[in-house]
């Protein structure tokens, strides 16, 4: 059998199915015209824009240190004056750069690394951590949850790049705002503020954008609008998004090809040969997200602020599991996540009043609720296993901010947080359409953490600025097991516990073109449900179980930034740092009622757990060179890092969250009209020798290299983007990514990514 027309995927909205006719080919020379012309038209535009500016200086673009940053102590400062280096994307960023999910949007700042398991995720890599070592905040509220897990997540692909007015990346351990979780760095989104009117007219201001990608056959909608009155105002922002399934790049590993799919014929599984190797199948998936914000002016003192917030994906497969194999043959006949939901319910004001305590306070309730869910079955097995996890999310802030004198600022507040996980587990017979109650993933638990913190900025002089913070948290956590289907020896478990952290930090600017950024931090992660409760297959033929017995793990970072300035028109930054991870929440081997083997899903799996088991430290650096004369501009990044953990005997091994050396090399040109960007981004190889153990166990999302074992190849891509401003209102964004059509797997990701790809935006701004 050739091909499999019978492969298809249900429509989000209407549930009916739409077949995959691969007609990449077809439309690829229209799209080769359509870009040409939109090139041609660019150039002619540039060469007469270019001789306007030989005679009008007002366009140069230079460099500004003025920017304001608020992921730091969650109120607005310089970002020159804070000691820990901090990244951040603009909404017009964003729009120029196209990013398909949130997660796209976190990897063109450049300086973040993505992995992706499927279509629908995207994990960022933050200096050696990730995961559940990572914070993620919206609108200051936080977004990590108790079942947030060491393996890769998705969650940030929740959020709508569209409403995300800026985006901030905090790198190193977290400020001591934070709390748990933010070991590697902290990825603050703000989304898009609602706008008052400044005069009696009612204030309309909008954005609506199309755009088509050629590489999945994206299609994807967006609109919002803000009406803004004196002392109220409301925003409201939707999009869509309709990914069909990935095509990958005609050059590279004939590891990564997809020849065989699974499909179901006459109540069978059946192995059949793809149409089309370069098609990823099935990996197409559905989102909306809609968002609603408004803020009341009482007084020039005080505002209230409120925000809904709702995203929800379509079932959307696990490629990383799809093309795993046993006994040559697919281990999974189906492996997908249920719909990703999201919801967040906020409250809160802002006062700002010079008063003994404070001069500004910031209080913010909300309410989240998250739901997942985890759906597979075997090959020529009738069970399909399905578990679903609901994990409603309670937490307040309350933060001040008060000037003592002209030479200190004193930032303190209290947090508190809770999270009530439900998890249930069905198992469907497909042929017989019965179920029956089957072991949930989790046990039914509550995790709760209440947090103080108090943080001051003092000027030791013009040139030099110190700050410090402490923070202590308490956090518990109950939970209660059903040992209907696995033999636990406890029913209950319980953790009660709490963690101190600090930061020291100093910069120093003994002119306006140098500045030194140096700090000193601790930061911890809690036990969360996941890391104790959990049962799952981590791998094939091993099990984790649940160990109640964890502590909080610490980080100690060290950093040190430079920034050198050339005039107005070069930059050079560099930063290095150090970070040690002491009591490391790993996975080891385990007993479990004095078995190490028990049977899971029918399988006779070897049993670890979460434990206090290991150190881990990563040190590296970083470093940016920018040129901007005139309307042109030049920049070329890289990161490097190196990272360790210990294992069972005591031996080191690559750390599994620390990525290859990667990087981008950027070529452009700005005008108010006219915006191109060539670039190269790239990264290197990991050997076998030099893969973390963990992953020399995922053969199937590989290379091989000459020895037969798995290694990760280095790749390169070519990329062009382009703006044309037809008036003030209406732009074209198109580009062409991977312009060499190489065919790459990013470290640790599951699916390859995209081949050539045409991108074309439709933007209007009104």
């Amino acid at each position: 059998m050739r091909g499999n027309p019978l492969l298809y995927q249900k429509n989000f909205f209407t549930q009916k199915p739409y077949i995959h006719i691969p007609f990449y080919k077809k439309i690829n020379n229209q799209m080769k015209k359509l870009l040409l012309l939109f090139i041609a038209v660019l150039l002619l535009n540039f060469a007469a824009y270019s001789q306007e500016e030989n005679s009008d200086t007002t366009n140069k673009v230079t460099f500004s240190m003025d920017e304001i940053v608020v992921s730091a102590k969650k109120w607005g400062q310089i970002k020159t004056d804070v000691s820990f280096p901090i990244t951040t994307l603009s909404n017009e960023e964003m729009l120029f750069r196209s990013p398909q999910t949130a997660a796209d949007l976190l990897g063109i700042t450049n300086k973040v690394f993505i992995q992706k398991s499927q279509q629908g995720g995207g994990s960022p890599m933050i200096r050696g951590f990730a995961t559940n070592r990572l914070l993620y905040t919206v609108d200051g509220v936080r977004m990590n949850t108790a079942i947030f897990r060491a393996g890769n997540i998705q969650n940030v692909i929740s959020l709508d790049p569209f409403s995300i007015e800026k985006t901030e990346v905090v790198f190193g351990a977290a400020p001591v705002v934070y709390g748990s979780d933010g070991i590697g760095g902290v990825m603050a989104f703000q989304t898009l503020t609602p706008i008052f009117s400044y005069d009696d007219e009612v204030f309309i201001k909008g954005s609506a954008a199309v755009r088509y990608s050629s590489a999945n056959q994206e299609n994807t909608k967006h609109f919002d609008v803000n009406l803004g009155w004196n002392n109220f105002a409301s925003l409201t922002s939707i999009s869509y998004n309709n990914f069909g399934d990935l095509r990958m790049g005609s050059k590279g590993p004939k590891e990564y090809l997809r020849n065989n799919s699974v499909i179901r014929m006459d109540n069978k599984d059946v192995i059949v040969s793809n149409y089309d190797p370069l098609v990823q199948t099935p990996t197409g998936y559905e989102q909306y997200y809609i968002m609603q914000k408004f803020i009341y002016k009482m007084n020039e003192y005080v505002d209230y602020f409120a925000g809904i917030h709702i995203s929800e994906t379509s079932n959307h497969s696990r490629y990383d599991r799809l093309i795993r194999e046993r006994n040559n043959a697919p281990q999974f006949a189906e492996w997908y996540y249920g719909p990703q939901k999201w919801q967040m319910y906020n409250l809160g004001w802002n006062i700002n009043s010079d008063v003994l305590l404070f001069d500004n306070m910031k209080f913010i309730c909300a309410i989240q609720k998250f739901e997942e869910s985890r759906n597979d079955r075997s090959f020529n097995n009738d069970i399909l296993h399905s578990r679903t996890e609901e994990v409603d999310v309670f937490s307040a802030d309350v933060d001040f901010y008060k000037i003592l004198n002209d030479k200190t600022s004193l930032y303190y507040g209290v947090e508190g947080v809770t999270n009530n996980v439900k998890s249930t587990g069905i198992d469907t017979n497909i042929l017989e359409k019965t179920t029956a109650p089957a072991a949930s993933r989790y046990p039914q638990a509550n995790w709760t953490s209440i947090g103080i913190y108090v943080s001051s900025d003092y000027k030791l002089s013009d040139i030099t600025k110190f700050d410090a913070g402490v923070r202590y948290n308490y956090y518990l956590l109950e939970a209660k097991f059903d040992t209907t289907f696995y033999p636990f020896s406890f029913t209950e478990a319980k953790i009660n516990n709490g963690a101190l952290t600090a930061n020291l930090g100093l910069t120093f600017k003994p002119a306006n073109d140098w500045i030194f950024q140096t700090n000193l931090s601790t930061a911890f992660r809690s036990p969360n449900v996941d890391d104790m409760g959990k049962v799952f297959d981590s791998r094939a033929g091993f099990v984790t179980v649940p160990n109640p017995d964890l502590k909080a793990e610490y980080a100690y970072n060290g950093s040190l930034g430079i920034t050198k300035l050339f005039g107005s028109n070069a930059k050079i930054n560099l930063n290095t740092y150090y970070t040690h991870l002491d009591n490391a929440m790993v996975i080891r081997d385990f007993q479990l009622n004095g078995l190490d083997s028990i049977m899971y899903d029918g399988n006779l799996s070897r049993v670890q757990a979460v434990q206090n088991a290991a150190n881990a430290y990563v040190y590296g650096f970083d470093a940016d060179i920018e040129l901007k004369l005139s309307s042109f501009f030049f920049s070329i990044y890289g990161n490097y890092q190196i990272g360790k953990e210990e294992l069972d005997n005591g031996n080191k091994s690559p750390l599994r969250h620390a990525p290859p050396f990667f990087g981008k090399a950027s070529f452009g040109y700005n005008h108010p009209k006219i915006k191109m960007n060539l670039f190269v981004s790239y990264a290197s190889e990991i050997s076998n020798e030099n893969m973390p153990e963990e992953e020399k166990g995922k053969p199937e999302i590989y290379a091989i290299d000459n020895n037969g074992n798995p290694y990760c190849p280095s790749w390169l891509t070519l990329n062009f983007r382009a703006e044309y401003k037809l008036n003030d209102i209406v732009s074209i964004i198109a580009g062409l990514d991977n312009i060499l059509d190489a065919r790459y797997r990013p470290y640790s990701s599951g699916i390859v990514s995209a081949g050539r790809n045409f991108v074309i935006s439709l933007v209007t701004r009104f």
